[in-house]
This record gives C-alpha cells, structure tokens and sequence, in this order.
C-alpha cells in the first residue's frame, strides 16, 4: 500500500489510499465530485449497464444504477470504451465502481476540489528559492535555503553603463522555474499574469483560501502574499539605467539531479529581451492595480508602476529585441545552456502590456496601443502567446468597451467549437479528442488554460454548457483519462511518484512535492533517445512516471499556475453555490 498525501490548511497529513493495478480498467475522477456536477466513468471494452455497479461502501448496497452513455472508439487507435454515467448520485460519501473483478474508489462531497486547490497553491511556496523551507509550513519537505541569489553576475550578454560584465548584483525570492534551479521572467510574468486573473473572478474564494504560508495571518489573501514573493524577485531582473528586464537568471548549464542548497554553479543573468520586458509590463502594472492600497505592502504599487512604465519605454525603444541563445552563445561567454523561452514575435505580449496599463492608468495611449495590436481570433494562453490575459481583462473588466464587444464573439466561438466535441468524444471532455491536444506541457495548456477559457465564457454568458465541459477536463487531469492516473502529484489513488524535478528526486523523501501538475502524454517523445521506452505511440498514452521524462513528466510553475486558475475558480463556484 502506497501513501497518498493531502494538503491541510495547518500541514501535511498523511492518508492512505487504494493502490490501482497497473493499467486500471475503470476511469473516473480520483479526488472527488460535487453532488451537483455531472458524473462520467469510463471502462475499458464494452459492457452494459447491468455490468457495472456502484456501490456504498458505508453500507455495502448499490447507491444508483447507471446507464450507459455510449461506446466510443478512440480517435488514436482501435481500442472501445464504454462511457458510464452515473449523474443522479448526488448523496454525499464514498462509493466503488465495479465491473467484473475491476474496482475503483471516488467520493461525492462539497469541496471536493478544495484540497487540490490548496495544493496546487502551495506548491509555490515549496518551489522558492532564497529562504528555508520551514517544517512549520512544508511538514518532511522542509530543506535548507538553496540559491540566496545575493551574488549574481551580470553576463557580457547582458552589459549596460552602470552594469558592465562580472558586475555582481543582488537578486533574491522568487520560484524555481520548473524542475531546474533557474528563474526566468516570461514564464514568471505568464505564470502570475494568470493567476491574478482567476484571482480577480474570484476574489472572495481566494481571500479566505489559507494554505499555510508564512504569510499567512496577514491582511492579504495567501495567493497575493505568494505572487509577491515572485513579484519581489522580478523587480530585481530589470536594468535601473534603462527600464530593460533580463531575459532570466540562470546558471550556465542544468544543475545534475542534487539540493538546492548543494548547487555551486555561479548565477547570471543574461541578455535583454523584448518579450521579457513587455510581460514584465504587463504584470507590474496588472500587480500594481490590485495591490494599490494594500496594508502590508504599502509602497509596492508605486513602485510597480514606475517599473512596468520605464519597462514600457524601453520596449518602445528596443521593439524587436529577441532572445537567441544560439547566437548569444558565438558571442558572449560562459555559453549558457538552460531554458530558452524564446519569442519570436510579440504582438501579443504588446497587447497584454497596453491593457494593463490602460487599466492602471486610464491613459489613452496605452488604449490606442492595444487596438492597435488586437487579435483577430482567441487563442488559449501559454507563455508563449498572452493576448488572452489581455483579453480576459478587456471582457471583465471593460466589457462596453469597444474592443471588449469584438473580442466577445471569438471567445464564444472558441468555446462553442470545444463543447462541440463532447458528445463523440472517448472520455467525455471537450479536449483531448485530437493529437495536436497532446505534447508538451499539455496537460496545463490543452486541459487546464482550455478549462478555464469556459469559465470566462460561462460567467460571461451564465450557458451551464461551458461550466459542465469546464468540470470534465478537470475530471480528465484527476483520473478520467486514458493512462487512469490522477495527474497531479499526491492526490487521487494512483499520481505521479517521480516527476521530473529535482528536489523530488533528491531529496530522499519517497513522494514527490504535493499539489504538482505534470506536464502529460507528449507524442513527440523528444526524451526516449535517453534511454527511455514508451509503451505506445499513442498520443494520449505518451507518457512516463520516470524522473528522466522531462518530455512528458516535468513540472513548472506555468502549468500549476493553469492548475490553480481552472481548480481554484470551480471550487469558488461549488462554494457560492452552498
């Protein structure tokens, strides 16, 4: 029997749960439904009503016969599926589904998304750099402080009049990127970007979600306090001689599998970037109107504000300034070897730094800057292509606007051809049903972001379609997926053990860190040249529990942030409605 850990709001505890066989034959959300939400599983093969029951495990009797949905053939290969539905359970409590001699456990109760919302949050504070990782907050994944970032060295890449090459500056806080010990600022900027975009259609759930963080107590809701942590960080990565933003701070190459506290390489930060700067923008001046009058961090909107207009400036001055390590490393030495996040065109990144400021400032320029730059269709956000989180600002928080009443209908349009695909889909969701659903980092982008688009449409519409196909790429990341595991680390009765990440690795605690999203099934396989063997090509089962599969099992920050948007705005929904 293997441990399962669930997140409280005082600690880790400790559960235990059911182990699963190796290719589990029954398919349904791990963690928990709402009495109210629609309820699908899926078995493997074809069977009939008559052959699947759902019983109590209180008192052993069946609770409801289901009826069966349909039988649908993988759109990847040969293999049929019959799709459960189970929907008039709405009494609280714990039940198994069994069909023949195959069993699998959920629970129907309120909250039931409440703990993996907690943990998905908290995984920010695990992942901080700069300060230890107290007991107190983080139970056995306490560690000592790794990357204090008080001595970090300006690359010649990176060299201004005030800044030559070696100069050492300080740039402290902030969160590992992803399963390396490196920051980087476009995925920090998207990551908080969206973030405080659930946080600002859902302020009241967020202000009373305590995760348990050495801010917590304060004044400020705990996803605040944690953004700033970041927040901090990222004023320390723009030049005050000229209002540029470092692309990241980095070592020269990946540090091997060891603790953060146990790493030698020396830290720079490295070139300039267009992309970098705008997003950077974008965030301070989005952090700046929703921390303006806050009572524990006083001065920090003024502050912000001034670094998000001199970071505008700049990109004014420097619009086609892109990030090319390749070319950077012919130039300047050391050659640098981490993530590149690299953009080639920003557009979007424009878009996004205008509507914020607009909204900040109330300026007309920044306006016309963002009409000028508007997208001509919807397209969910990444790091890579953030005109979504100006556009979700544009639909709530000016949705008379002009501008807002164009960019409506392609949201809409975006939505309707998703929920479009349910009915013929394998597992009852509206993503997932192409291979291009599938590759890196999809299990963030293609389920999570998607997830939320359908909130947007359904609190802008009030249509329960986009709410209900909203829950079902939930149900699929907790279980209800053709690899039958619970994607997020710690939750369900079959998660992730080794994730690419490399404290969970070394730290010699046999779980990986709690409330982790992986980044899923990635048919381009671009990890098995290292030795790895995929059991199938198929798109939707291109995936490994295996701490080298850094194609499809790696964790960033940019992916729970999707995480955290689309879990953390369902369950304030299921909370509003109590």
């Amino acid at each position: 029997m293997r441990l399962s850990f669930i997140i409280s709001h005082l600690s880790f505890s400790v559960a235990l749960c059911v182990v699963q066989p190796a290719q589990a034959q029954i398919r349904v959300n791990q963690v928990g439904m709402t009495p109210d939400q629609e309820k699908t599983a899926v078995v493997e093969g074809v069977v009939k009503a008559s052959q699947v029951r759902i019983v109590d495990t209180k008192t052993g009797r069946t609770a409801v016969k289901p009826r069966v949905l349909r039988v649908a053939k993988s759109p990847f290969s040969d293999k049929r599926r019959t799709l459960i539905d189970f929907s008039r359970l709405t009494a609280e409590g714990d039940y198994v589904i069994e069909s023949g001699s195959h069993r699998q456990t959920f629970t129907v109760r309120s909250g039931a998304l409440r703990e993996v919302s907690k943990g998905a949050l908290k995984s920010y504070y695990l992942m901080r750099s700069g300060m230890p990782i107290e007991a107190k907050y983080a139970g056995q994944w306490s560690r000592p402080e790794g990357h204090p970032d008080t001595h970090v060295l300006i690359h010649p890449s990176a060299v201004s009049p005030g800044r030559p090459a070696g100069t050492v500056i300080s740039s402290p806080k902030g969160w590992y990127d992803a399963g390396d010990y490196n920051k980087y600022v476009v995925n920090s900027s998207y990551s908080i970007g969206l973030m405080l975009c659930a946080y600002e259609q859902c302020a009241d759930y967020f202000r009373t979600l305590d995760v348990n963080i050495p801010e917590s107590g304060n004044q400020t809701a705990d996803l605040l306090d944690e953004m700033m942590y970041n927040l901090e960080w990222l004023l320390t990565m723009q030049d005050p001689w000229d209002g540029g933003v470092y692309h990241k701070l980095t070592t020269p190459n990946f540090e091997s599998f060891v603790m953060p506290a146990d790493c030698r390489q020396p830290r720079y930060v490295v070139a300039k970037s267009t992309a970098a700067t705008l997003d950077f923008a974008a965030v301070m001046a989005q952090a700046a109107r929703l921390f303006r009058g806050n009572a524990d961090y006083p001065c920090f909107t003024e502050r912000a504000t001034r670094a998000a207009l001199a970071a505008y400036h700049w990109a004014e001055q420097h619009p086609a300034v892109w990030y090319r390590q390749n070319e950077m490393n012919k130039t300047f030495q050391p050659a640098v070897s981490t993530g590149e996040y690299g953009d080639g065109s920003v557009a979007d990144e424009w878009f996004w730094a205008a509507t914020e400021l607009y909204l900040l400032t109330a300026d007309a320029r920044f306006q016309h800057d963002a009409q000028q730059r508007q997208p001509a269709a919807f397209s969910v956000p990444s790091w890579a292509s953030v005109s979504a989180l100006g556009c979700y600002e544009w639909l709530t928080q000016c949705p008379d606007d002009a501008m807002a009443k164009a960019l409506r209908p392609q949201l809409l349009a975006w939505c309707d051809s998703l929920v479009a695909t349910v009915p013929s889909s394998s597992f009852q969701t509206p993503s997932g049903n192409r291979a291009q659903d599938f590759g890196w980092g999809c299990l963030g982008g293609a389920f999570c972001s998607s997830g939320s688009a359908l909130l947007f449409a359904y609190q802008l519409t009030g249509d329960n379609r986009y709410l209900t196909a909203a829950r079902e790429n939930a149900d699929y990341i907790l279980g209800r997926n053709a690899m039958g595991y619970c994607y997020v680390t710690g939750f369900g009765t079959k998660s992730p053990m080794h994730p690419h990440h490399r404290v969970s690795a070394a730290d010699g605690i046999e779980p990986p860190f709690p409330g982790l999203l992986v980044g899923g099934p990635n048919p381009g396989q671009q990890d098995k040249g290292n030795g790895l063997t995929y059991p199938t090509s198929l798109p939707d089962e291109s995936w490994l529990d295996n701490a080298d599969s850094y194609a499809s099992n790696e964790i960033a920050i940019n992916w729970n942030a999707e995480l955290v948007s689309l879990i953390g705005w369902l369950d304030s929904l299921e909370k509003l409605k109590r």
